[in-house]
């Protein structure tokens, strides 16, 4: 009787030691709130489980996962084929919500500016350096425009966010492209740096003539003022959850690895600065019960998590990439 009752508490002490799993991750800003959300209710819902993120950018996210050193990375933009093959560890994406970039601006008495992909990329270029331009103005007929400078803020992390925003200008102005082009940490002509959406949206709010760009949610949740922008189709459209919907809806052919980008999507109400965001997921596990939590969170956020998204300002996976990705996790070891 006594063995059999110590075995029935080693086998219980056992299965409890498995399920007290700590995992850590690091990565994009661009997610941080919902990314927070559901590490917190996951791990409530699972006593022992504790989920260590780090939100210090994607290009910090991608340097640790692709060494080791966490258990899982998160970024806006996808890796590229040579940082996947120079990767210590083989990793797949998984998207996760998808979300806009916005540019705010601090112009005393001014509360809405329209920006055309053309114009923005030519204040980032430093073409444009006063509000009262005669490109600024035709595109916002009726507004007072000061005569004042425009002061320029990037990011100076490697950011996702920085990928999505040069990832858009890319494609609409072909001096851009042609020069710094799209990165996480591209060689800003002009401007100041900010460490994190928060250091961009100080700047700008501590510097009258600023402009800047942040994620939509951290726009609204700090009450920040910010742009409408000329879509493909050449309608004015600001960052909102049915605009980033209708980005993702313009994709014809999901690639089976998921990395692909949508700015500038077409779409009469599409807004053309949004993109998926994703999780880096390692697919040869070295510690097999991290590996089984892992897949246990991953298709607990596809299957409960994608319901709250929109009230933190983030767009939903469409149903049928929902089913995609999850089959995806499915078949992780």
């Amino acid at each position: 009787m006594k063995k059999t009752l110590i075995a029935v508490v080693l086998s219980m002490l056992a299965m409890s030691t498995a399920g007290a799993q700590k995992l850590t991750g690091a990565g994009a800003t661009f997610p941080y709130p919902i990314y927070s959300k559901w590490f917190s209710e996951y791990s409530a819902a699972h006593p022992g489980v504790q989920i260590n993120y780090q939100s210090i950018g994607s290009g910090g996210g991608i340097s640790q996962v692709t060494k080791g050193t966490v258990d899982f990375g998160a970024s806006d933009m996808p890796m590229t084929d040579d940082m996947l093959s120079s990767s210590q560890v083989k990793l797949i994406h998984i998207p996760t919500v998808l979300g806009a970039v916005v540019p705010v601006f601090n112009v005393p008495g001014v509360s809405d500016i329209r920006f055309s992909g053309q114009t923005l990329a030519d204040i980032y270029l430093g073409k444009i350096t006063t509000w009262a331009d005669a490109n600024i103005a035709k595109d916002n007929p009726g507004v007072k425009l000061p005569d004042q400078k425009i002061i320029v803020v990037h990011r100076s992390d490697g950011s996702g966010t920085s990928f999505i925003f040069t990832d858009y200008l890319s494609k609409v102005n072909k001096d851009w492209a042609g020069g710094p082009g799209k990165g996480t940490s591209p060689s800003w002509p002009v401007g100041v740096g900010g460490k994190g959406n928060e250091g961009v949206a100080g700047l700008v709010r501590q510097l009258p003539g600023a402009i800047g760009y942040v994620e939509l949610i951290y726009a609204l949740q700090n009450k920040m003022t910010f742009g409408a922008m000329k879509n493909a189709a050449g309608n004015w459209v600001k960052g909102s959850i049915p605009g980033v919907t209708e980005s993702a809806a313009g994709i014809k052919n999901m690639p089976a690895d998921y990395r692909i980008s949508i700015t500038n999507a077409p779409g009469a109400d599409a807004y053309p600065i949004s993109s998926f965001t994703y999780l880096l997921i390692p697919t040869h596990p070295t510690d097999a019960a991290k590996e089984k939590v892992l897949k246990d969170m991953l298709s607990w956020i596809v299957n409960s998590g994608e319901g709250e998204v929109s009230s933190l300002s983030y767009a939903p996976l469409p149903s049928g990439l929902a089913q995609k990705v999850l089959k995806t996790i499915y078949a992780l070891p």
